[in-house]
């Protein structure tokens, strides 16, 4: 068999593609990191040992720890359309709001942060796994934590993922602007529309990842961190944008979690559209390191209200211009992705982001009101926190 360009021979396990990618690709499928919470007083709940522990089966199934013991993540399934994928998460946020109610007197909610938390109210998870972060980040994994929304899109093979990979570089900033929903840090306003991203920054390896240009190059770039065994596997690289070859995926992992899982939708579904786009697009120059890291503040600190360095021109232009392009360019696709409807929700979600959403709220209703209003959101099948 002919070797594809950009895939090295003598793979080291960790670095061969799956080959069911192939057979299904650019399916979708979604990941978010969600908060318990106590109903008492609506603080954080470090009970995720007990939360799994009564999860029935089809629900325990797409549920799993994460570092902290007050944070649960939600999987599904890979899905041909971004609309399956995120039914299936309402049902499966829908089944652990029950779980949670009668089974323990918890709740649920999905942002970016929790509101009001200090790290003296958190603990770390028991798993092997979360222990191992612990212990190598230290002080930096005894923190608030924090909540994110990771979309997967099945890729065929390994040169075209990095191809896709390289090509979304770009798009992370404006879809960080558009997920941005985590204002409030430590009780207080942070003047940030993501303050996720900046505290969750503190750990090594994020950021924008740099363009790799081939397969090869991305497996040199991993190998000698999995191979010297300062990361156990390519899941310890937490940058904003990745490839599972064990999966067969690309990982978007930019964004903050939505409350409101019509959110998830139209996020799923532009990423959807954009790495089938450059995946199969021929590639353009390559935004410099930079602009990027750079973009990625403005996003993080102003969402949707952000202006952006223009690549091309070198000047500054609304985050919201670029967003209306880049939904443009995936009207190309929708047809195929069958997707027409989420693009549509995105520019609602522009004209409404979560970090907006919760300031409206709080200004109204007080900080002390918000983790509450959160968990009501959580299965409100798109209803608003301000006008429900």
């Amino acid at each position: 068999m002919l070797e594809r360009p950009g895939v090295p021979r003598g793979l080291p396990a960790w670095a061969r593609w799956n080959r069911v990618a192939g057979e299904h690709p650019w399916t979708v499928g979604v990941e978010e990191e969600l908060m318990l919470l106590d109903p008492r007083d609506w603080s954080l709940a470090n009970r995720i040992d007990d939360v799994l522990a009564v999860l029935p089966p089809a629900t325990a199934s797409h549920a799993s720890a994460e570092t902290h013991a007050c944070v649960l993540e939600l999987k599904t399934d890979p899905h041909p359309t971004a609309a399956d994928a995120t039914a299936e998460l309402a049902r499966l946020r829908q089944r652990l709001d029950s779980a949670l109610r009668d089974r323990l007197g918890l709740h649920a909610a999905a942002a970016g942060t929790h509101p009001t938390a200090t790290r003296s109210e958190v603990a770390v998870s028991s798993g092997p796994r979360y222990r191992q972060i612990a212990a190598t980040m230290r002080a930096l994994a005894c923190r608030e934590p924090t909540m994110a929304l990771h979309v997967h899109v099945a890729v065929p093979d390994a040169s075209t993922a990095v191809q896709a990979l390289d090509g979304l570089r770009s798009d992370l900033p404006v879809l960080l602007a558009l997920s941005a929903n985590s204002p409030y840090w430590r009780a207080s306003d942070s003047g940030f529309a993501s303050i996720r991203t900046p505290i969750f920054s503190m750990f090594p390896r994020v950021g924008i990842q740099r363009h790799f240009g081939t397969y090869t190059e991305y497996v040199r770039a991993v190998d000698p961190m999995v191979r010297s065994g300062t990361i156990p596997d390519p899941g310890f690289l937490w940058w904003d944008a990745r490839l599972r070859p064990r999966l067969g995926t690309v990982e978007v992992r930019i964004m903050d979690a939505q409350s409101r899982a019509s959110d998830t939708a139209a996020l799923a579904a532009i990423i959807q559209c954009r790495v089938r786009q450059h995946a199969t697009a021929r590639p353009s120059g390559a935004a410099g390191t930079e602009v990027l890291a750079e973009n990625r503040f403005l996003a993080a600190r102003d969402g949707m209200r952000a202006r952006l360095i223009d690549n091309r021109t070198h000047r500054t232009r609304s985050v919201r211009d670029t967003l209306t392009e880049m939904l443009e360019d995936c009207q190309a696709f929708s047809a195929r992705l069958d997707c027409a409807a989420e693009l549509a929700a995105a520019v609602g979600l522009a004209d409404d982001p979560g970090d907006e959403r919760q300031r409206t709220l709080v200004e109204r209703d007080g900080l002390a009101a918000l983790p509450a209003r959160l968990a009501e959101e959580f299965t409100s099948a798109g209803r608003t926190m301000v006008t429900a």
